[in-house]
């Protein structure tokens, strides 16, 4: 991973140049007088939500975007009241 080593100033003046570094996987050490300071580094893919991740891996032509034809829709799962889908659970388990 290449790294560019810059001054506050000049990280201030030219912060969008440094940070499309920082995109293509560059390090960006900003100094203070010659005194590294801080580090500009690029967001771990384990770090970005799960569909910042998807895009990233379709857009690198990784996966292919989901086609939304032919897709048959789940119905809704039938609500019922006072637990009684536990306890026909737990009878089922008692009985087997």
């Amino acid at each position: 991973m290449q790294s560019a080593s810059v001054g506050i100033r000049d990280a201030k003046m030219h912060l969008s140049k440094y940070l499309k570094m920082v995109q293509k996987g560059a390090e960006v050490i900003i100094t203070d007088r010659g005194r590294p300071v801080g580090k500009i580094v690029p967001i771990q893919n384990e770090d970005l939500p799960l569909q910042e991740r998807i895009k990233k891996m379709e857009d690198q032509g990784l996966i292919e975007k989901l086609s939304t034809k032919g897709l048959k829709k789940i119905p809704s799962p039938i609500p019922v009241s006072n637990n009684i889908a536990q306890k026909f659970l737990q009878e089922d388990r008692e009985n087997g």
